[in-house]
């Protein structure tokens, strides 16, 4: 019945036009994708095909967009309207099809990649992930930006107005092309560190780096910035430029775990041996040694102290740290207590001299 009104209905009244081509024809193709996204939600239920229901789900309003145009295009042509109406209606809902369904495959595309990024990284996990949730950040980037100037060039190059404009200004272009390029060129650089950094990796999310005299995590990557999180709950905004012509301190480049020391400075009367005993069972004691690695050495003598490294292991730079501190208070408490002496001195030898 709705086709012979569509092909026959040629005398029909405007409104009745109107009425087909801009409701009647999107809510029926509207509502055969509401009964195909619910077949497709119920099979996909289970909670297999993961990527798939991610894809499914995100950019579901572009899609609903993309198909009610869709409908407009196809039954414009069959009612009846002014033909003059009907060219400015048919352009302005392709046009709108076409930044519609860029819009729908950029979200798509973007949902890709948001399925593989589902769930925050832990202090701990393993630099494996942290590269390929690196890499997917950059990447997902490039892809919604491709996307979405691919989207607006189809659309400016489909109205002949903004088509002429652009081409004379292409043929326009001279000195002010190169000033243009002059300009951008800050941006390609970064656009281009941002790929460098994504295949190569000289840093990751979550990397504990020394930047600028600066420590702290690497908490962002954009397509022009990395943002650094200062132990001071401070941010480090750098450009991304920077992490490829700069040499930069990576803690957990290959890993997570770390090596670090503490250092004493006491008396020559220290007793090592005891002072060993008492950084191992600090250590044995604390839950933030990943009992990997340890050693006391002494490495470094002055004329006014014995300089003592106590070498230890942890998971990450965050126990490292703490583990630390803990090593030099505690080692502190335990000289004051049971060996005053051996904490530095400064000695005076006063010698009698005596008249001849």
């Amino acid at each position: 019945m709705f086709n012979d009104i569509l092909v026959g209905g040629r005398d029909m009244p405007i409104w009745l036009s109107l009425l087909i081509a801009f409701v009647l024809a999107p809510v029926l193709a509207l509502l055969a994708l509401r009964l195909l996204h619910t077949l497709l939600d119920r099979i996909l239920a289970n909670g297999q095909a993961r990527v798939l229901r991610r894809v499914i789900a995100d950019g579901r309003i572009a899609v609903q967009i993309s198909v009610a145009l869709m409908a407009v295009e196809v039954a414009l042509p069959t009612v009846d309207l002014p033909t003059a109406a009907e060219q400015a209606a048919s352009r302005a809902a392709a046009l709108g099809l076409v930044a519609a369904i860029g819009w729908a495959m950029t979200r798509k595309v973007a949902a890709i990649f948001d399925a593989y990024m589902e769930g925050d990284l832990g202090e701990d996990a393993d630099w494996l992930q942290r590269r390929r949730r690196t890499q997917l950040i950059v990447f997902r980037r490039l892809a919604v930006s491709a996307g979405v100037l691919l989207t607006a060039g189809v659309v400016l190059t489909a109205i002949p107005a903004v088509r002429a404009v652009g081409l004379s200004l292409f043929a326009s272009a001279g000195v002010a092309g190169i000033v243009a390029g002059l300009a951008a060129r800050p941006a390609v650089s970064n656009l281009i560190a941002g790929i460098q950094i994504a295949l190569t990796q000289p840093i990751r999310l979550g990397d504990a780096v020394v930047v600028e005299g600066e420590w702290g995590h690497v908490a962002e990557i954009t397509s022009t910035y990395v943002t650094i999180a200062t132990w001071d709950q401070r941010s480090l905004v750098v450009p991304i430029a920077y992490f490829t012509e700069r040499p930069i301190r990576n803690w957990t480049k290959t890993s997570a775990q770390l090596l670090d020391t503490a250092f004493v400075y006491v008396d020559y009367t220290v007793p090592v041996d005891a002072l060993r005993a008492e950084a191992r069972r600090i250590l044995e004691a604390s839950p933030l040694w990943d009992k990997r690695v340890f050693a006391v050495q002494v490495t470094d003598l002055t004329e006014r102290s014995v300089e003592i490294r106590v070498l230890m292991s942890a998971a990450n730079s965050g126990a490292m740290f703490d583990l630390r501190c803990l090593m030099r208070e505690q080692l502190i408490a335990f000289l004051a207590e049971h060996y005053p002496k051996a904490l530095p001195q400064a000695r005076l030898s006063v010698t009698e001299v005596r008249a001849a």
